[in-house]
């Protein structure tokens, strides 16, 4: 049996930038997604703490050290430029991997830089 766990968490991201007309996904700087172990392309949640939506979309490389955070294309319609908002990954994994399995959770300040990771 296979188990679908939280693989990685993006906690608190400060949204940088909204796009609308773009054809879909969020632009995380790379920095963030290697330390989260999120490739360009992966599915992720985005869940916006200001007003509960959670949407699906998948992540796109941003420049390294920008902090960018930046939601495209029909999601942008639910996030706003200074919104706090969770990227979460998950992964498949065994029955008996899944039940030893860490999650990796990036905190960030402000700026969208790695204060510390659980």
């Amino acid at each position: 049996m296979l188990r679908e766990m939280l693989k990685s968490k993006i906690h608190r991201a400060v949204a940088t930038g909204s796009q609308i007309d773009y054809i879909g996904s969020i632009e995380i700087d790379q920095d963030l997604l290697d330390a989260a172990d999120i490739l360009p392309g992966e599915k992720v949640l985005l869940v916006n703490m200001k007003n509960g939506k959670r949407m699906e979309t998948y992540a796109i490389s941003g420049k390294r050290g920008s902090g960018t955070v930046c939601i495209k294309g029909g999601t942008a319609i639910f996030v706003d430029v200074g919104d706090i908002v969770l990227i979460i990954s998950f992964c498949l994994i065994p029955d008996e991997q899944a039940r030893e399995w860490k999650t990796k959770t990036l905190l960030l300040d402000d700026k969208n830089k790695i204060t510390r990771i659980i």
